[in-house]
């Protein structure tokens, strides 16, 4: 019976240099995915968990209008952070400012805040997140839908009665009946459509719709 081979074992030396050497090879690379991958990565995290916390807090829940900051923003009774409110942006609409400080006080913006007010100041309206997009707006306002007592979407009776706009610029699950009820609202005179004019129109407004009220 032969004698067996005798096993090669790496001196441990040699193995820590070698992992070493990987490790300075690898390095430059992990160094340029961080830069180039590793900040969007972390932030998608981030969103995705500020998202689960918001649906979980606010979705389906029901809570008190607090107060009416304009006609598509207001404030419910739920903390937010170090907030002790929470300002809910009304999602796929506009409606004209009336506190803006570069546009100021637009063509139907009063009656637009004054609509709101008569509808929710003081009353309780159950919040509605969406499903594409994000939950939160670039000023760190919730993005919801908003159900009334009597079960109509705020969002969408103040385009429906020529209060707001369908908001064109971000994609949301009710993009397309939104849009047709601004239409709708257009071809019947509701609200605003009634008298205004291209140039009171919102800027944003008129780069997505060149064609609105161009022509008499």
């Amino acid at each position: 019976m032969g004698k067996k081979k005798p096993k090669l074992v790496m001196r441990r030396t040699t193995r820590n240099a070698l992992i070493a050497a990987v490790f300075f090879v690898l390095m430059p690379t992990l160094v340029v995915l961080d830069h180039q991958f590793g900040r969007s990565l972390r932030k998608a995290i981030e969103r995705t968990t500020y998202a689960a916390g918001d649906r979980q807090k606010y979705h389906g829940k029901t809570f008190t209008v607090l107060e009416v900051i304009d006609g598509d923003t207001i404030d419910i009774d739920i903390p937010d952070g170090d907030w002790p409110d929470t300002r809910v942006r009304l999602l796929g609409v506009d409606t004209p400012e009336t506190k803006h400080p570069k546009t100021g006080v637009m063509y139907f913006g009063p009656e637009a805040s004054a609509f709101t007010e008569k509808v929710v100041l003081g009353k309780s309206v159950t919040i509605l997140l969406d499903t594409v997009g994000d939950h939160r707006g670039h000023y760190g306002r919730l993005l919801a839908y908003v159900k009334l007592p009597d079960e109509t979407i705020l969002n969408e009776e103040l385009i429906k009665q020529g209060y707001g706009y369908a908001y064109l610029s971000f994609p949301h699950s009710r993009f397309d009946a939104y849009a047709e009820f601004m239409e709708t609202a257009q071809q019947q005179n509701k609200g605003l459509w009634k008298e205004v004019t291209r140039d009171q129109l919102p800027k944003w407004l008129r780069s997505k719709r060149p064609d609105l009220l161009r022509y008499p």
